[in-house]
This record gives C-alpha cells, structure tokens and sequence, in this order.
C-alpha cells in the first residue's frame, strides 16, 4: 500500500493541480459565457483526471483481497479516480450542451452542472481524507511492533503529509446548489 501510494503521488499531484487552476471557475457554478481561459483549465483538469491511471492494487477485485483499513483505503482511491474523472467529463459535456445544445439540453445541463462540480469537490475531499485514515490504521492495527520495518511510522507521517487536506481539498466548498 505504501509503495502504490507513494508512486501514484507524481499522478495525483497533477491532477490536483490541474483541477485547482479549474476550480475558481467552476466553484459557483458555471457562468452565463465561459471564458477560454477557463474552458481550457477546465479541458485540462478533465485531461489530467481522465490519464490518472488507477494501480491494479486499487481495482475492485484486486482490492477484494484486502483487508482491514487496506481495503477502505483501496476504496478511497478508487472513488478519487471515478468522481474526479466523471466530474471533470460531465462539466465539459454541460458546457458543450450549454453552447451549443438545444434549448431543453442546455437548461438540463445548467440545472445538473452542481451535481458534476460536486463530484470534484467529494472526489478531492476523500483523497484529502486518504494520509489521516492510513494513520488511524496504523495505530488500530498496534503500529511499530505488528509492522516492524516493513511500514514504519515514518513513512506513515510521509503519507499523511502528503495525502492532506492543506494539499489535496478544494477551497472553498462549491457555491453552487443543485438546480440554480
């Protein structure tokens, strides 16, 4: 688990950076016109999503062996990769129908858009929750004397320093309701 977290890091770090030049845009909702300055931050947190490639460990059967924290932590990184991806295509598919839609397609996509921004924002909520929970099983699991070497509580720190929410949760929360 680790090793899988620590060689996924360059991946994550990103796409979370993509998605926080993005997020200013989108955080509100989508305006009356997007800019294209924003569609291509937006084109590119959705590019940067979609090439995150989710580690075999972390698919659901692979992560079916797993047990204890390993199979929630598993989990959490799967839903990152599935809400981020989705997200990210569904805002770009609302701006295409907002433009250039029908007028029923481009009200739908305006009245659904939230929903969309709001899988961003949960996906990087979980991914930000991702170092805590790994120490909250460290220590469930007694730590140094059932790890030993081969998972210290150094390199539980060096995960939870980087898997946090200073790093990897958007601010602020989406302005936006669902339907406005």
């Amino acid at each position: 688990m680790y090793r899988t977290l620590t060689g996924i890091e360059p991946a994550v770090r990103s796409e979370v950076a993509a998605t926080k030049r993005a997020w200013p845009d989108v955080v509100d909702g989508l305006p009356a016109h997007v800019s294209a300055r924003a569609r291509s931050a937006i084109t590119a947190a959705a590019e940067r999503a979609s090439a995150f490639a989710l580690p075999a460990l972390f698919s659901e059967r692979v992560s079916a062996a797993l047990t204890g924290p390993a199979s929630g932590l598993a989990g959490e990184v799967r839903s990152f990769a599935q809400l981020a991806t989705r997200g990210w295509k569904l805002i770009v598919a609302a701006i295409e129908q907002i433009e250039h839609g029908s007028p029923p397609a481009a009200r739908f996509a305006r009245a659904n858009v939230a929903l969309y921004i709001e899988c961003v924002y949960d996906a990087h909520f979980t991914l930000a929750q991702i170092g805590k929970q790994m120490r909250k099983g460290w220590e469930k699991l007694e730590g140094a004397p059932a790890f030993g070497s081969s998972l210290t509580l150094a390199q539980i720190n060096q995960l939870a320093d980087v898997y946090s929410e200073p790093d990897f949760r958007l601010y602020p929360h989406t302005g936006v309701k669902l339907g406005s």
